[in-house]
């Protein structure tokens, strides 16, 4: 949010109170924590006279991250809620200087220096090298108050309230770009954008966005979390031009930032701080095929698609069942419609005979029209208004409530319903919605702030569902398909992209979007292969689902057409076939990279520079990715078919160059563009020089036998001694075998419990 009119003025109506001096500190080393009193600029005794004052406080919650709490009036009620933060202790290193008026705060590698010479306050993060990497400078830290709103009344004369808001500026560097700030579809630097943290239903194609995280990455090696769970505003080089303005309604902001010596280990410290990633189980890593949204199908349909994929060899892992599986204005009963399924648990059974997992579609609202609106309102199971009646409206279903997730009883009551599915047969529930969440005029039961609440909302309802299914079979063999989340949401997976457009511009965005998202703590991600609103083209069909199959999680899905590739041409049906077969050769690769995105919240896609740092072409890159660490991939966004992409930099590599998944006579040489023109049985995947990536060619599912038929291609000399993990399929968090090759072991086959791995050079 914008309070200045330029550099020297403040926009009509706005005040602050910038903070310019340190009038005193204490250091509490036992609890690892300094708190400051913050003023004005003190010219005498009498500037500490009808002014305000802010209070930081400065702790270390883990290993290379600093956190600052700023507060202006603290006796605010707080009623939640609240993200959940890990800690530990034993990291900090506490040092004031009073005769060179300097407080030095450290965290393992991370510094934080703060001025407290009179009236020359300044906070500076540095590295270990002592280098700058952001700060506080002049006029950076100040509480606003802004008559331009409902709270102000003149007529209140002294006693007229202002609404306050505290605001931050953290300084920015020369050629600095951010990244994050959960999926955004609009350019992956964040440079000269307002971003506001707020959870909308606004497709991919705006600002607004399913998935806000107030988490931002820097290409100087740090990351900045701000540890507020309403609406966090973010003027990124869009008011100051050297800052990113931070600014939250309300009394108090906490941030932290985040150090590491790449942007990899700047994830790992941010994932142990909100939480590590959740896996999923591997059959899920094989395509689903959906109703799409508001088609007409019944069981005939659903049999005919599956004999049409069948026939034509294209594997197929999950059907889900979308909104119309329920009867009209009855969303949620979590009952088959009778008239269309007469039998559904029949119908299930059937389905699962097929060897499908299946899906169903959920969302946390219950229509007026549907039997357990009573059961709900008489037993308190949804948001309220502030007069105890349901809060209700029209928008999407007739008379909806909101079941309140704060209520115990109401989320058992949820589980209930969720528990009696999963009996009939149900393996997943895609989690729709939860970003239209009131905040005026409502009451939740535990008392919590609904301005809090409202991005906060996604959270509870993902938690309950996603517990709800790991309880029922086990852990890590769960997983949702959810629209909207939130700072800790990467525990709950896996999230897609909402609703994109049948075009090639909207198959970018979806892009920029997961790997804005990836940038944030997430590891999986999908979208609407073929896009959501509209009938895709042919070609576009067939390169969405090249990009769609060389993503963590591909769902064919559209809204009023259907998405089985025959209705596009047979030779959509080729294509499919050939990507999700290429996609299930790489299941030991997928699960390696996993299990690694599980431990330390590496993303499986990922933007270059989060995997050649030290390439600086790669910052400004995001029309490819890599698959994982071995794998660039560069989808093809026109349909004449013509893709320009860069081939990044490899320390350690030398000479030896990348080479095509396709052919590997075709090689590419780092630190170059290169522009091609691909039919639709290829497009550019590059193999990385020096890598070993374990495929199985002989897999019919993800989840088939781990260890029979095994490869390892290698490509280039591998220069020490290489370390991979074979996954257990049935248990993916479950390491079977960790396998070594060395120099030596080139050309080949290698043993691994009985069974051989063959070793297929490259080049």
């Amino acid at each position: 949010m914008k309070f200045t009119a330029g550099m020297w003025c403040l926009q009509e109506g706005v005040r602050i109170e910038w903070m310019s001096n340190v009038e005193r500190l204490q250091i509490e080393k036992e609890k690892e924590t300094v708190n400051l009193l913050l003023n004005k600029l003190q010219r005498h005794r009498g500037d500490t006279l009808n002014s305000p004052t802010i209070s930081a406080q400065v702790t270390s919650p883990q290993e290379g991250i600093i956190g600052v709490k700023l507060v202006h009036w603290a006796g605010q009620v707080d009623n939640g809620p609240h993200y959940d933060i890990e800690k530990t202790s034993g990291h900090a290193s506490i040092h004031h200087d009073k005769t060179e008026n300097t407080l030095n705060y450290g965290s393992g590698s991370l510094k934080l220096d703060v001025n407290t010479a009179p009236n020359e306050m300044g906070f500076v993060f540095r590295s270990p090298n002592n280098k700058k990497l952001t700060g506080h400078s002049f006029r950076s830290i100040g509480y606003v108050g802004d008559q331009r709103s409902e709270k102000y009344r003149f007529e209140d004369g002294l006693y007229a309230e202002r609404q306050g808001y505290m605001l931050l500026g953290l300084d920015l560097g020369v050629g600095e770009k951010v990244y994050g700030l959960g999926e955004r579809f609009g350019p992956l630097a964040k440079n000269g954008q307002t971003v506001d943290i707020w959870n909308e239903d606004g497709g991919t194609s705006s600002e607004l966005a399913y998935k806000n995280i107030p988490f931002y990455m820097s290409s100087k090696g740090y990351g900045v979390f701000i540890n507020h769970p309403g609406k966090v505003s973010l003027e990124v080089q869009s008011e100051r031009t050297t800052r990113v303005n931070i600014s939250v309604l309300g009394e108090e902001i906490e941030y932290f930032v985040v150090y590491g010596e790449t942007p990899k280990d700047v994830l790992r410290r941010y994932t142990a701080m909100t939480g590590r990633p959740g896996l999923v189980p591997s059959w899920s890593y094989n395509l689903w095929l959906t109703t799409s949204f508001t088609t007409n199908y019944d069981e005939q349909t659903v049999t005919g698609f599956l004999d049409g994929f069948k026939e034509r060899d294209i594997p197929l892992g999950v059907f889900h069942f979308d909104c119309f599986w329920m009867k009209s204005y009855q969303w949620c009963d979590f009952d088959f419609d009778d008239e269309m399924f007469p039998d559904a648990g029949g119908y299930l059974k059937r389905l699962k005979e097929r060897g499908l997992r299946i899906s169903v579609w959920i969302n946390p609202y219950v229509g007026q029209a549907s039997p357990l609106f009573e059961e709900g309102k008489k037993n308190g199971y949804f948001i309220k208004r502030t007069d105890g009646s349901v809060w209700q409206w029209d928008f999407w279903q007739a008379g909806m409530a909101i079941v309140d997730f704060t209520n115990p009883a109401a989320c058992r009551w949820y589980n209930s319903h969720l528990e009696r599915l999963v009996e009939m047969g149900v393996d997943s529930f895609k989690t729709d919605f939860a970003e239209r969440i009131p905040t005026k005029g409502i009451k939740y039961h535990d008392n919590s702030d609904p301005e809090r609440m409202h991005n906060y909302y996604a959270l509870l309802y993902n938690r309950v569902v996603y517990e709800t299914l790991n309880s029922r079979v086990g852990h890590n063999q769960g997983l949702l398909f959810a629209r909207s989340t939130a700072p800790g949401g990467q525990k709950y997976p896996v999230h897609w992209g909402g609703d994109c457009e049948s075009t090639f511009e909207a198959m970018a965005e979806s892009l920029r979007g997961g790997l804005s998202l990836m940038l944030c703590g997430y590891i999986f991600w999908a979208s609407d292969i073929g896009g959501f609103e509209g009938t895709p083209p042919p070609a576009l069909y067939k390169r969405w689902v090249q990009f769609g199959l060389l993503s963590t999680h591909s769902r064919l899905h559209g809204s009023s057409s259907f998405r089985v590739p025959w209705i596009y041409g047979e030779d959509c049906s080729a294509v499919l076939r050939d990507c999700v077969k290429r996609k299930i050769l790489l299941t030991p690769y997928i699960l390696q990279e996993a299990l690694k995105g599980h431990r330390d919240g590496t993303p499986l896609m990922r933007p270059l520079f989060l995997e050649f740092p030290n390439d600086l072409n790669t910052y400004a890159v995001d029309t490819q990715y890599m698959f994982g660490s071995n794998l660039l991939v560069a989808p093809v966004f026109s349909e004449e078919g013509e893709v320009t992409f860069y081939v990044p930099q490899v320390e350690g590599a030398g000479d030896d160059k990348w080479i095509s998944w396709f052919d590997h006579s075709k090689t590419y040489e780092a630190g170059r563009w290169y522009t091609e023109t691909h039919d639709f049985d290829t497009l550019p995947i590059l193999v990385r020089p020096r890598s070993v990536t374990l495929i199985n060619p002989t897999l019919k599912a993800p989840e088939d036998d781990a260890l029979h038929g095994l490869q390892a291609l290698v490509n280039g000399k591998l220069s020490a001694e290489s370390t991979f993990e074979i996954v257990n399929p049935n248990q993916t968090d479950e390491v079977l075998k960790t396998i070594q090759l060395s120099p030596t072991d080139d050309g080949k086959t290698v043993q691994c419990q009985g069974h051989p791995i063959e070793i297929v050079k490259l080049a």
